[in-house]
C-alpha cells in the first residue's frame, strides 16, 4: 500500500485485502467498537463475528484510494469489491487509535 498510514490501520487493510480474519482482528483494542453502516458491534468477540459472517464469505475488499485526518480521526475512502450486489461500492472508514491499536472503527457506504 502507496498511502502513509498508521500500523494499525496498515496492518488492518492489508490483512483484510488476504481475507485473514486473524490479521484483520490484530490491530484492534479487546474493548474496540465497529460501527458498520449505523450497527454496533463492541469487543472483539462480536467484531469477529461481524468479520466471519458479513466480510469474509462475500470475499469483500477494500482499496483506499484517499486518506485524511478528520477531527482525530484516519479517514480512508475506496471501494470495496466482491462478491456482493452492486459490487464495487465506495465505502468510507473511519479509524480511531487509542495505545497504538484501533478503538474505533466506523464504515458507511
Amino acid at each position: 500500500m502507496s498511502m502513509n498510514l498508521p500500523r494499525p490501520i496498515a496492518d488492518y487493510i492489508e490483512a483484510g485485502a488476504r481475507l485473514d480474519l486473524e490479521g484483520m482482528l490484530k490491530p484492534f483494542r479487546h474493548d474496540a467498537v465497529f460501527i458498520d453502516n449505523g450497527k454496533r458491534h463492541e469487543g472483539l468477540a462480536e467484531i469477529r463475528r461481524l468479520l466471519a459472517e458479513e466480510a469474509i464469505p462475500v470475499k469483500a475488499i477494500f482499496t483506499p484510494d484517499r486518506v485524511r485526518e478528520e477531527g482525530g480521526a484516519t479517514v480512508l475512502d475506496g471501494p470495496a469489491e466482491g462478491d456482493f450486489p452492486g459490487s464495487p461500492l465506495r465505502f468510507t472508514y473511519r479509524f480511531t487509535l487509542a495505545d497504538g491499536a484501533i478503538s474505533t472503527l466506523e464504515t458507511t457506504a
